[in-house]
């Protein structure tokens, strides 16, 4: 595994990290307009998508990797 190679895969794997980040921020949105603020990340709704969209991308990339 070349460093090149990995930033490749990294690159490749955004728009998943872009994708739960829009989804976690309008269901997040949705939820903490109700009043249910209990779970977030630092009482975030921003902070917990990113959490999310970070988690969603290193599983991407890792899954990328050992698959091949």
């Amino acid at each position: 595994m070349t460093p090149e190679l990995l930033s490749v895969l990294a690159l490749k794997s955004s728009g998943i990290a872009i994708g739960v980040f829009i989804g976690v921020v309008i269901g997040l949105s949705i939820r903490a307009n109700k009043g249910n603020r209990d779970g977030l990340f630092r009482n975030s709704v921003f902070a917990t998508a990113f959490l999310a969209s970070m988690l969603a991308w290193a599983i991407a990339v890792i899954l990328k990797v050992v698959t091949g």
